[in-house]
């Protein structure tokens, strides 16, 4: 279901489809691809603590993965903090292309959140995020980890 407060955001990047995957289960790396992310701590193989600050706007929260299929999907939760879900889904293009899709729905949190989404700076962010994210896992050509469990 989308609503008003549903981003998406695809990309492709040229690395395995593994390699993309790999990758984006290294969170703790996130601070280097993402923009006001400042830390991210895997507390257990499903729950993850975040530090952001966004426009100013200081945040912590823990977030549950609810699902995680290797070299497919991983979607998440949070437990505390800001209301927010979302997934990504990793798609075989060719054997050295993936695209990577981002899909995340959040409750804006006062005046200043909701006037960031409504003239579409979540979008913009989450475009510039997927963006930094090919840029760095094509400069390094394969992952700095990876985690193929299933959740």
């Amino acid at each position: 279901m989308t609503n008003e407060n549903d981003h998406l955001q695809s990309i492709d990047v040229d690395v395995p489809v593994r390699v993309a995957y790999d990758q984006w289960t290294q969170f703790e790396h996130f601070p280097r691809f993402m923009e006001g992310v400042e830390s991210v701590t895997q507390l257990e193989d499903n729950q993850v603590h975040w530090k952001v600050s966004i426009g100013g706007v200081n945040r912590e929260f823990v977030t549950r993965i609810t699902e995680q299929t290797p070299d497919h999907r991983i979607a998440w939760t949070t437990e505390t903090g800001p209301l927010h879900a979302g997934v990504v889904t990793f798609h075989k293009l060719a054997d050295d292309q993936t695209r990577v899709t981002l899909q995340m729905d959040y409750e804006p949190d006062g005046f200043l959140e909701n006037v960031a989404d409504k003239v579409g700076f979540v979008s913009n962010r989450l475009g510039k995020d997927m963006e930094n994210f090919k840029a760095f896992i094509e400069e390094k050509g394969e992952a700095s980890g990876g985690w193929r469990d299933s959740i």
